[in-house]
């Protein structure tokens, strides 16, 4: 039996989100979440028609970019193996789905509809999906529920459990423990995760597989086509590569790196490339006296010892991070660090600011001795000079990080298997 807070739910769920119209007058979030879901069960049908009768159906759903990028590395090792598959993936925020609305390994992409049953019906009988791929959290009951009673199997990979996180809170652990039930398998981060399921939970199916990511990041490195023009000229060269930063980060970086002796040539990757933000970019690096080039700008006559390179496109900064001797990572003077495996991969030292404590993967990286925290410019500064002056100090600490990732690697192919035994029983029961 299902349990009474998750029944209370999927029957309040109509209500609750019709109040969302008369409520998106007042909040442009609402009205951004309302209007891109206003035609979408036609839009879908449409992207749905010119499909084969397919063998095997895997959805996949995702929050946003970061939870996708997760599941890349599966959708590409399936799609291998399985040319015939036929892989949907579906989003939540209007950013993940900007971001990634034209990913050639999917037949559709597509906002996940209002959480309601009979939305969620709707969506099931249109995808007939054999499996659902929920990646690491954004838990839709309705739709969940539609999934199981539909016969789909469900599997949550690159899944966590946070301390302090709403699924702990008294009112809410038995909804919890009822969604986690849906699931035939559950693939953890970490073996403290999978006792959590397990104990906290009763989730029985809870395995440790790892994150994807460390797979998708090693996949992406193998990739040097974009920054093929750049290689020759950083070839033998010490190069800092400044990426996703923000103006905070760069009021600590620029004086650091200008006052060090043995300067290194500078990348510096903003984390906004829109117009505004440019031109601020470019006047500040005028207003310190720093020679630059854009790289949309960039010609025969740039110098990477006498100027800076501005990156002012998107798309392939984690490609860049193979020119670089050093990484300063942006972020950790805001919110949170940005990505900090991109770098580590390459096996070089990582630098960011103090404000990473919501990132799991930048706490570990930093305990196995391949980053450092900086907290200002004279610390930054001090970093600089000893990762600069010292090779083997340099040596040291990237290698501690390209460890770091290859040692967390595997769970493409465990998640990946899984599935790939799943489509297997399908086509011979076809057979049969």
């Amino acid at each position: 039996m299902r349990g009474f807070a998750l029944k209370t739910y999927c029957f309040i769920s109509p209500v609750l989100f019709a109040a969302i119209g008369p409520f998106s007058r007042f909040n442009s979030r609402l009205r951004t979440f309302t209007a891109v879901r206003k035609k979408l069960f036609e839009e879908l049908e449409v992207k749905l028609q010119s499909l084969s009768t397919p063998s095997y159906r895997l959805w996949v759903h995702a929050a946003s970019v970061g939870e996708f990028e997760q599941a890349r590395p599966i959708i590409a090792s399936l799609q291998s193996e399985y040319p015939d598959l036929t892989v949907f993936v579906s989003f939540l925020s209007d950013s993940g789905y900007n971001a990634r609305k034209n990913f050639s390994g999917a037949s559709a992409v597509f906002y996940l509809p209002i959480d309601t049953p009979g939305n969620a019906k709707r969506l099931l009988s249109l995808l007939k999906p054999d499996l659902l791929m929920l990646m690491r959290y954004d838990f839709w009951p309705n739709h969940l529920l539609a999934a199981r009673e539909a016969g789909t199997r469900m599997i949550l990979a690159a899944a966590v459990l946070q301390e302090n996180s709403q699924y702990f809170k008294p009112l809410l652990q038995g909804f919890y423990r009822s969604l986690f039930d849906l699931f035939d398998q559950i693939y953890t981060v970490s073996a403290k995760d999978t006792r959590v399921f397990r104990e906290v939970f009763g989730c029985r199916q809870a395995e440790t597989a790892g994150d994807p990511r460390f797979d998708q990041v090693v996949l992406r490195s193998r990739n040097t086509d974009k920054i093929s023009r750049l290689k020759l000229l950083y070839e033998n060269r010490t190069v800092l590569i400044a990426g996703s930063v923000w103006p905070r980060d760069e009021g600590f970086l620029l004086p650091a790196w200008l006052r060090l002796e043995k300067r290194p040539s500078l990348i510096l990757v903003p984390h906004q490339v829109d117009p505004e933000n440019m031109q601020r970019l470019c006047r500040e690096l005028e207003n310190q006296k720093i020679s630059f080039m854009k790289a949309s700008a960039i010609d025969r006559s740039f110098d990477p010892e006498q100027q800076v390179l501005v990156i002012d496109q998107t798309g392939y900064l984690a490609e860049l991070y193979r020119l670089g001797s050093i990484a300063y990572i942006g972020g950790g003077f805001g919110v949170n660090v940005h990505n900090t495996l991109e770098p580590a991969v390459y096996g070089i030292p990582v630098l960011f600011g103090p404000r990473y404590h919501n990132s799991p993967e930048a706490r570990e990286l930093l305990l196995a001795g391949g980053a450092t925290v900086v907290h200002d410019e004279k610390s930054l500064f001090a970093v600089l000079k000893n990762l600069t002056d010292h090779c083997s100090q340099r040596k040291t600490q990237g290698a501690a990080a390209a460890a770091f990732v290859q040692k967390r690697t595997g769970a493409t192919a465990l998640i990946s298997g899984y599935i790939e035994k799943d489509y297997l029983k399908l086509k011979n029961r076809e057979i049969q």
